[in-house]
């Protein structure tokens, strides 16, 4: 069994995905990460060279090969759930939390983070504020028909967080056992 993170940028994913593995004693595993080994080239250069549907298959490779994982805390990259393939294989490859945020704070975060133009596209003209709410309002019937569970990730810390995602799957999965 794996936990699987989705959610927008700046979400949490990352941060909370590395401290939740630690709680958990697993590894954690980011798919953009696998993505950016695998290519030798940031997600804005894949976007740039070769468009949003090469990285989309990219994208689809890489889950694909996060079958075989057990015991991991997997992040998916903000845009997998636009692809049904990726939402199936991500129930597959373990149960899914969505980390949710206001648009607001995660401009804040994604605004705040200096690696962030060099490392992901804007999705719109312009960027910004207004992209988030936009992307954001298209991708949460997705984020939620993925789910089997969310969490806000604002307020509270990165550490309560993971806290909040570890007590649920130990609880839920202890419910399954019996």
């Amino acid at each position: 069994m794996n936990l699987v993170l989705v959610g927008y940028r700046g979400s949490g994913k990352s941060t909370v995905g590395g401290l939740l593995a630690a709680k958990m004693g697993w590894a954690f595993v980011d798919s953009d990460e696998l993505i950016v080994q695998k290519t030798g080239r940031s997600i804005a250069e894949i976007f740039a060279r070769e468009g949003e549907a090469a990285f989309r298959e990219l994208e689809k490779d890489v889950c694909r090969s996060l079958r075989r994982r057990k015991d991991h805390v997997i992040a998916l990259g903000g845009g997998a759930v636009l692809d049904p393939e990726i939402r199936a294989l991500a129930r597959q490859i373990g149960r899914v939390v969505w980390l949710r945020a206001p648009a607001v704070v995660l401009w804040s975060r994604i605004s705040q983070d200096p690696r962030s133009p060099a490392l992901r596209p804007d999705l719109l003209p312009g960027g910004g504020l207004p992209e988030v709410e936009a992307v954001l309002k298209q991708r949460e019937p997705l984020y939620r028909k993925t789910a089997n569970h969310w969490v806000d990730t604002y307020p509270g810390t990165p550490e309560q967080i993971a806290e909040t995602i570890r007590t649920w799957f130990e609880a839920n999965d202890a419910t399954r056992a019996r």
